[in-house]
Parts: structure tokens; C-alpha cells; sequence
């Protein structure tokens, strides 16, 4: 009888013992559970739809093919970009269509800015423009210290010369290089396309005839023109782009948050890696310089 309640006993150890052991082999210490991992996907904003009206120089480019959809994923917007001149995208933005503007035409800025249509203006970065035209340069214009002076010799010649002539802020930079030579081109020999850079270059490529463009259009786009670099490097010809927000005290329904959203991206320290980036492994250098922060006087010093 003894021995069985000493057995009995035994067993119920035992069975006390196996419980604890495998308690203490299934629970996990609180001080060695892995960290709660942040969402992948950011919260969806309350209004996501974002309109950016830029140029087509950042569309033309390949830029925005890489900017939008890294801002998207980071953010949560959803970004429609509309690409045409800087002239056509500050009326957006004065016509409130448009919620935030990606331009290079600074004096035209200047006065959206001034006239209040537009509530912040940021520096984002700078290219320039270049003068291409055929490679037998008829009209000698390949050495030329100076925009003007190729402008002149153009004119001089009768050289054929296509114009986007879209009010966009390489049309804004032609025109005053026209007027610093003291030259109103007209005639035959020069040609109004009212179009965007690519389309203007496929043109003057087409026709054999000089154009001004923007570096970064012309190089994405090279191995399909019959052009060559003629004039750089004239300190008029620096090409600086600023991100734009709309003012919402002009235009209520625009999307402030968002715009505000897309202008802290552009000049971030993510953003400015990926524009400095872009078009090194293609070209060797970047088509853009990132200027995010930077004096603006001294760009192309």
C-alpha cells in the first residue's frame, strides 16, 4: 500500500515536471521578440490624386519616369503629370488645373510668384541649353563664344532654325538670346513648330536645321537625331528648374497637402541622390545637377 502511494506520488511529479519543461520550451522571452516591422505601404493620403503640370524637358528626358513613381511609393499619391511648356503649365497653376509646377522659365516665376499665384517656389536643380544643328553646320556656327554671336551668323545666313515658339522657358531663353543680338527672326528660314523639345528636335533633325535645347532632352535622345552639339557653355544658356506650389488662397480646391507633399520630395536628400544619379549609367555624368539648398547665384560657377 505504501509503495503504491510512493509510485502514485512519483507520477504526479513527473507529469508536474513535463508541464513546466514544456512551458518553458514554447514561451518566448519579451526581450528577444523580434521588432515590429513599419508598413511597406504608407498610409493612403485623404486626397490622393495629385496634377503636376512640368515641362517636357522632364518628361522627354526620362525623369519623371524614374521621380514619379519613387515619390508615389513613398507617399502613398498618385501623381498625373501633364508635360508642356513652363509658360502653359504656370496658367494651369493660374487657372488653378494644376496643384504643383515643375518649370525652368525663372522670370516668368518671378512674376507668378509676385502676383501670388503661387504660395512657395523652390530651387530643385539645373541643366543647360545647348544650339545643335547638322553636322556640316552651313551656317558656321560651331566656336562661337557666344549664343548671340551663333544667332547672329544663323540669321546672317538664313540658316534654317526651328522654334518651339510654345512659350516654354527654352522659347523664353531663344527669343531673348534673338534679342540681345538684336535680331527679330522672321523669314522663311525660321520655323515655328508650337511644340514640345522632342517633337522640335525630330524637326531640325529632319530638316537639317539649327534648334536650342535643353542638354538632358537632346542626350536622352541622341542615337535618334541627326544632330550635333555646335555652341555650349555660354553662361546665358544655364537652365534652372524650380518646383512650384499653387496657392491655395487663389485656389481653394487645389491639393495643397499634396503639392506641399511632392515639393518636400523634390528637394529632399532622396530625391536630389536620384537626380544626381540619373543618366549616369547611360551617359557617364548626370543630365541634371542637383542644386536642392544652394545659392542660386552661384549655379555654373
Amino acid at each position: 500500500m505504501k509503495a503504491s502511494k510512493h509510485l502514485n506520488s512519483l507520477f504526479a511529479i513527473v507529469v508536474i515536471l513535463s508541464f513546466v519543461l514544456v512551458a518553458c520550451a514554447t514561451a518566448t522571452p519579451v526581450a528577444t521578440q523580434a521588432p515590429t516591422q513599419a508598413p511597406t505601404t504608407p498610409p493612403k493620403p485623404a486626397n490622393p490624386s495629385l496634377i503636376l503640370a512640368t515641362t517636357t524637358s522632364t518628361q522627354d528626358s526620362g525623369l519623371l519616369d524614374v521621380m514619379i513613381p519613387d515619390f508615389e511609393q513613398r507617399t502613398g499619391y498618385t501623381v498625373k503629370p501633364v508635360a508642356v511648356g513652363s509658360g502653359e503649365a504656370m496658367k494651369m497653376g493660374q487657372e488653378c488645373n494644376a496643384d504643383v509646377l515643375f518649370v525652368h522659365s525663372p522670370s516668368a516665376e518671378k512674376d507668378f510668384m509676385s502676383n501670388n499665384y503661387g504660395s512657395d517656389r523652390r530651387l530643385v536643380m539645373h541643366t543647360d541649353f545647348i544650339i545643335v544643328g547638322p553636322s556640316l553646320d552651313p551656317a558656321g556656327i560651331k566656336g562661337s563664344a557666344t549664343a548671340a554671336e551663333a544667332f547672329t551668323k544663323i540669321a546672317d545666313s538664313k540658316s534654317p532654325f526651328i522654334s518651339r515658339a510654345d512659350d516654354s522657358g527654352t522659347n523664353a531663353k531663344e527669343l531673348a538670346i534673338w534679342k540681345s543680338a538684336n535680331i527679330t527672326p522672321e523669314g522663311d528660314w525660321y520655323v515655328e513648330t508650337g511644340q514640345g523639345m522632342l517633337a522640335t528636335l525630330t524637326v531640325a533633325s529632319e530638316q537639317s536645321s539649327y534648334t536650342l535645347t535643353d542638354r538632358a532632352t537632346y542626350l536622352a535622345n541622341k542615337d535618334k537625331l541627326q544632330l550635333d552639339i555646335l555652341v555650349e557653355g555660354d553662361a546665358v544658356l544655364l537652365n534652372v528648374y524650380h518646383v512650384i506650389v499653387v496657392n491655395p488662397a487663389n485656389c481653394p480646391t487645389v491639393n495643397n497637402v499634396g503639392a506641399i507633399a511632392f515639393a518636400d520630395y523634390v528637394v529632399s536628400p532622396e530625391a536630389q541622390r536620384l537626380i544626381g544619379a540619373f543618366g549616369v549609367d547611360k551617359f557617364g555624368s548626370p543630365l541634371f545637377t542637383p542644386d536642392a539648398g544652394k545659392d542660386e547665384a552661384t549655379l555654373g560657377k
